[in-house]
């Protein structure tokens, strides 16, 4: 078996292969380590055959619809996911083929209604069911802790205690434990009476996770995050120092128009002298109003520099070859001591 565990933050991830036939399969990949994934897949030699979600994420973005996109895999959950981009739904008892490896699905809701554990060989992936001294949150969107309970007690822990457990989460550091030592520590386990189970869980006043509406967003639909739409923009569009903007603004030069994308108050608050006000919300609607010439070069600058990197982005893919984004914003531009001007445009 080729088995290689990768650690973001305290997601897991997991490359599975058989080394007889060099096929393997991702199981909960994030997005933000897919060149990571072909790395590794090109270091073991294996060819990715599976792009497999234990079930709909709330706390990180999958990179199951990106990879598949870019290499043409299908997209593995289990039937009752949402996403209307999974091309293979497997039930309880089904099985993926991986060379000689067999990964059986094991349905078990109460985290997600979509939830499910792979059994192959000596371990388990767990997903968010059961993790190392804890168990999945029932409080999300189609959690429930009935159910939790029954995938539980019903399901998983009656499997061979010698089994290793590799869950989709563990933020100490912990690559994975075992079915016996779960049933042994596992606080959360302890509570083997349903009534009891079912109480803890709906009192656990759990901190909702950071990107949940994002998250579910794009894992559920197979939209573009916020920060792929930023590497999108950052890949396509130029950019010019503060100090360089600095010095041609004081030169007065002509072929240079500063647009400011930012709303109407933070403008008259303090701007780049010379400036032009367009909202990034009214680019579109009004760039031929305002920027009647597409050969001029044009710098869009924001607070941040991040709306000004969407605002270039669209202005180039609206024809506007010459535009580019200021590196650093508003903010970086005033700790600099560079010059401003306040009110409304001249």
């Amino acid at each position: 078996m080729i088995f290689e565990q990768i650690a973001t933050g305290g997601c897991q991830s997991y490359l599975i292969g058989c080394d007889q036939s060099c096929v393997a399969a991702l199981i909960d990949p994030e997005l933000s380590q897919i060149d990571h994934y072909l790395a590794l897949a090109a270091r073991e030699g294996v060819r990715l055959r599976y792009l497999i979600d234990t079930h709909t994420h709330a706390d990180h973005f999958s990179a199951t619809r990106e990879l598949a996109r870019r290499l043409d895999l299908p997209v593995v959950m289990h039937r009752a996911s949402p996403a209307p981009f999974v091309d293979m739904r497997i039930g309880d008892g089904e099985m993926v083929v991986l060379g000689k490896l067999r990964l059986q699905a094991i349905h078990t809701p109460g985290h997600t209604a979509d939830s499910m554990c792979l059994l192959v060989d000596d371990r388990i992936f767990t997903g968010d069911t059961l993790l190392i001294g804890a168990t999945g949150r029932t409080d999300l969107p189609s959690g429930d802790p009935e159910q939790l309970y029954d995938s539980l007690f019903n399901k998983v822990l009656k499997l061979d205690p010698a089994l290793k457990v590799y869950p989709a989460h563990d933020y100490k550091g912990r690559s994975h434990s075992t079915i016996g030592d779960e049933i042994a520590t596992n606080p959360r386990l302890q509570k083997r009476d349903r009534a009891e189970f079912v109480e803890m869980m709906r009192n656990l006043n759990l901190t909702m996770p950071t990107h949940i509406t994002e998250a579910l967003r794009t894992n559920m639909s197979g939209g573009k995050t916020v920060a792929s739409l930023l590497a999108e923009a950052t890949s396509a569009v130029p950019f010019m120092s503060l100090a360089e903007l600095k010095s041609r603004v004081e030169a007065g030069e002509d072929d240079l128009i500063v647009l400011d994308v930012r709303e109407r108050d933070a403008y008259e608050a303090g701007h780049i002298p010379g400036a032009r006000l367009l909202p990034r919300g009214q680019l579109e609607l009004r760039v031929n109003q305002d920027l009647p010439d597409p050969t001029r070069r044009i710098l869009a600058c924001c607070e941040l520099g991040y709306i000004s990197t969407l605002a270039a982005a669209t202005l180039r893919s609206m024809g506007f070859v010459r535009a580019v984004a200021l590196d650093g914003g508003m903010k970086a531009w005033r700790e600099a001591g560079y010059p401003l001007r306040s009110g409304k445009e001249a």
